[in-house]
């Protein structure tokens, strides 16, 4: 099967070939942002008032669910939970949302300033 694309837009997979679209055919991204249960109201507010979260006719929107996040410190680690060398359990909240790739940089920036974790885990996905 012949690519309309260039060939590093297109990634083979088993038999097939997917075609990722350009930043341009893809304005948007995921942002997935993982907090504890604590913070997780003032993230998904961050998120909101810096315009990630904004669909149609809707803001706000996002999608959460629970669950637990390990980690160990290390040497150097200023944790907000646990202590180094030891491993710790949080209860945690994924937090998703949407926005335009063009603020994604941004958000994160905002993300970062209230969220309690020294590295927090942050994933940023194509929405295609």
């Amino acid at each position: 099967m012949q690519s309309p694309c260039k060939e590093s837009e297109a990634v083979p997979f088993r038999n097939s070939v997917f075609v990722i679209p350009n930043s341009t055919q893809m304005p948007f991204v995921k942002i997935v942002v993982y907090t504890p249960l604590s913070h997780a109201d003032k993230i998904r507010q961050v998120l909101a008032q810096s315009g990630a979260g904004h669909i149609g006719n809707y803001d706000f929107c996002s999608f959460s669910v629970k669950g637990i996040g390990r980690f160990r410190p290390i040497k150097g680690a200023k944790p907000f939970v646990g202590q180094e060398g030891k491993i710790e359990e949080v209860e945690e909240e994924r937090i998703e949302t949407i926005c335009e790739q063009k603020e994604v940089q941004q958000i994160i920036k905002e993300v970062k300033k209230i969220h309690p974790y020294e590295e927090p885990a942050i994933d940023v996905y194509p929405v295609i």
